[in-house]
């Protein structure tokens, strides 16, 4: 590496890192001081609940016969509000509330301020009731509890809806270089482009060799040199984080980048490269201080697969007055925009390769399959799918149906049957599984579902193998709660569209 690039570090680091870190950390100290003033703000409801406010009846009997010895002045709590707000700030921010990355979801935020406030209101109500147990009204106790989780609640989903709305619309996102042009590297590049949300923006890649297609270079991905040219790429490219992307073959040279990162105090992330090997998914067992790994197993099996049949037909049965309603005006309107039958009956493939009839609203017109091979030269997608933007063979209602997913509504019948599930991964078309590789198969060991993680990250602005990656996932670390972050990620993503056609 010659000089010019060896000079670029300090300045690098002084100039440019210090302040981006210095804004994080700014950031981060405003948010604790806007939670612990909304803890303060809290306890003051709390105290306006159970001493000041006008209660209607029966609930007036239950505030009044509370006993106390006399009216407890406001001021008089704050021996223990300041230690609770200390308590609070220590807790939130050694669960890592308060980092800038990596990026916690609102759920997660939401599980830290839910257990760090039991926590303290619990530690808080033991030391009181010690030291001063008919002092203090005990409900003023449950009523502050609540109003802080909810205020802070409140606050954390404003601050992240903007934060979020500010990223799609590429303001203050951070600039990232990624290491390696092979599978892996390709893979996380087309994440950061799919998902602008994140708060990431691609400031380019560095690969000995650059990323060729149809004999030409890429120009979606931005070249900016080979890995020796680490040094000169951070500072003519201005990334804030860097992630190492490099094939299991070059896993050797990890050392001398992580070595540069860290002298210049840029932030990295690591990608462990099992994707050539096709077992990503791994748990890390030890034997004798032996690292070893084994492929993780499904999750949705048995009691698991079970219980989210329970509640995949509990749902579609509770909501079918409404979904009926809405199917019948849908039908309608699909009859009225063009000639044709209302339902579109295809062969998909489920779970562990079985076929079915997956029912959708029709949103093309009649002869769409038979005029299917002469738009084969307009394919937008990567791998087996298929996929076009501006498809002439949809219909203009169809559209509309597209665009917010009422197409797949019939699909309810499908998941009655057992044949899908609610959330899980899209059904495939069998020449789609055809062409899968081996390890793509490994999404058909659970049932597909009418919507899953890729409608809820990209949807069809991700590349095949990503999508197959994210339904793995998902099918290897199925919870509850992971249904329920898949549904509230999806009711945005389909009403703005996103990477839908």
């Amino acid at each position: 590496m010659d000089r010019s690039i060896r000079t670029v570090g300090p300045t690098l680091a002084t100039s440019f890192r210090r302040p981006t870190r210095s804004r994080h950390r700014l950031a981060a100290f405003g948010m604790l001081v806007w939670d612990q003033a909304l803890v303060f703000v809290g306890f003051l409801f709390a105290y306006w609940l159970r001493y000041l406010a006008d209660w209607p009846q029966p609930f007036d009997r239950i505030v009044f016969e509370v006993a106390t010895q006399n009216q407890v002045e406001f001021v008089a709590f704050l021996p223990i509000i300041l230690p609770l707000m200390l308590l609070l700030a220590l807790r939130f921010t050694t669960r890592g509330l308060y980092r800038a990355s990596p990026r916690l979801a609102l759920l997660d935020q939401m599980g830290i301020i839910v257990n760090s406030t039991l926590t303290g209101m619990a530690l808080l109500i033991v030391v009181v009731f010690l030291y001063k147990p008919f002092y203090y009204s005990r409900l003023i106790f449950v009523f502050a509890g609540a109003a802080i989780m909810v205020l802070l609640g409140i606050w954390r989903l404003l601050h992240t809806g903007m934060q979020h709305w500010r990223w799609s619309h590429g303001i203050d996102q951070e600039r990232v270089l990624v290491v390696g042009g092979t599978g892996l590297g390709q893979e996380v590049m087309s994440g950061i482009a799919a998902a602008p949300g994140l708060g990431y923006t691609l400031a380019g890649y560095l690969d000995d060799r650059p990323i060729v297609e149809n004999g030409r270079t890429t120009r979606v991905y931005r070249h900016l040199g080979t890995l020796d040219d680490l040094e000169r790429a951070l500072a003519q490219s201005g990334a804030q984080q860097v992630i190492l992307a490099l094939p299991f073959w070059e896993q050797g040279r990890l050392p001398a980048l992580v070595t540069i990162c860290e002298r210049l105090g840029i932030g990295y992330l690591l990608a462990p490269d099992f994707y050539q090997l096709s077992f990503d998914r791994v748990d890390l067992h030890q034997l004798s201080g032996v690292p070893l790994l084994r492929p993780k197993e499904i999750r949705l099996r048995g009691a698991n697969l079970a219980l989210k049949r329970g509640i995949d037909v509990a749902t579609v049965l509770l909501t079918a007055p409404f979904t009926l309603v809405l199917g019948g005006l849908i039908a309608l309107l699909i009859r009225l925009d063009s000639r044709g039958p209302i339902l579109f009956h295809q062969q998909r493939v489920g779970k562990g390769g079985h076929l079915f009839q997956c029912a959708k609203f029709r949103t093309m017109v009649p002869d769409a399959e038979a005029r299917k091979a002469d738009l084969a030269s307009h394919n937008e997608a990567d791998g087996p799918l298929f996929k076009m933007r501006d498809d002439p063979r949809v219909t203009r209602f169809g559209r509309f149906l597209r665009r917010t997913s009422l197409d797949e509504l019939p699909q309810l019948v499908n998941v009655l049957r057992g044949e899908m599930s609610l959330i899980g991964p899209r059904p495939a078309l069998p020449d789609e599984v055809a062409r899968y590789e081996l390890w793509h198969r490994r999404r058909l060991e659970v049932l597909p579902g009418c919507a899953g993680l890729v409608q809820a990250l990209g949807r069809s602005d991700m590349s095949f193998d990503e999508q197959v990656r994210l339904d793995i996932y998902y099918a290897e670390n199925w919870s509850l709660s992971m249904d329920l972050r898949v549904l509230l990620m999806v009711i945005p993503a389909v009403i703005g569209g996103r990477g839908a056609y």
